[in-house]
């Protein structure tokens, strides 16, 4: 065999050691989301769409007065179906039941207390949340990546140096993963807020919510390999 053919499992003169670095971060969340569902009912289909678009635009002029606060919204389902009259021979309406489900991103949680209570307020509003979350982009990944190099650097190193080695190469890194365990956008981990009342407006406005930011877990895991010096072997010495 000629040219410089890899050899799997390193050689005598050029052992290979491969470890798996590791890094957990933990740091305050980016961004909260809260769901909204407004709803609606009408003896008729006529007035369950007309409460439920005149309530549906009062949701979104209240999240939209909080401007850069909210950094993201969308209409994510909407429905209007009959509930037929039990027992009955005949296809009979009964009523007409509506809703709509909007989602909210906030960035600022000083205003997603008051803005919770003031939506959990509206008439026939449910608020639930808030979620938690980094964003993708989020600086807190990158740091978990490079703490896990480091680790794995450290690891290879200590294997080594109990050899009477030293790192000469590196051979491999293979990024495993690094992910938000709690995954961007979906239900809250322990201790956040899982849902707000839902009723008739009040005439007066209730006290904001005080919503603690649940920090969130950061982690990155990489697969390394390295080649070192031999390793200084010595015979036992014979009694």
């Amino acid at each position: 065999m000629t040219g410089d053919t890899a050899v799997p499992y390193g050689t005598p003169e050029a052992p290979r050691v491969a470890v798996r670095g590791e890094a957990q971060l933990e740091h305050d969340p980016e961004i909260a989301r809260i769901g909204i569902q407004v709803s609606a009912r009408g003896k008729d289909r006529r007035t369950a769409l007309e409460d439920l678009t005149r309530r549906n635009n009062a949701v979104l002029d209240l999240i939209k007065s909080y401007g850069d606060a909210v950094e993201k919204l969308a209409t994510g389902a909407f429905s209007i179906s009959p509930e037929l009259t039990q027992h009955s021979r005949g296809e009979r309406v009964r009523a007409y039941h509506g809703g709509v489900y909007i989602t909210a991103e906030l960035t600022d949680f000083t205003a997603l207390g008051e803005l919770t209570t003031r939506l959990a307020d509206l008439e026939l509003t449910r608020v639930s949340g808030p979620w938690w979350s980094l964003r993708p982009d989020s600086p807190a990944h990158g740091e978990a990546r490079r703490e896990a190099v480091r680790d794995a650097v450290r690891r290879a190193r200590e294997y080594a140096e109990a050899l009477g080695s030293r790192l000469t190469a590196l051979l491999e890194l293979a990024d495993i993963g690094a992910e938000n365990v709690s995954p961007y956008g979906m239900p809250a981990a322990p201790g956040g807020m899982r849902a707000a009342a839902f009723g008739v407006a009040q005439t007066e406005t209730a006290p904001p919510l005080d919503l603690e930011p649940q920090r969130q877990t950061v982690t990155a895991q990489v697969n390394a390999r390295f080649t070192m010096t031999p390793p200084e072997l010595q015979a036992p010495t014979l009694s």
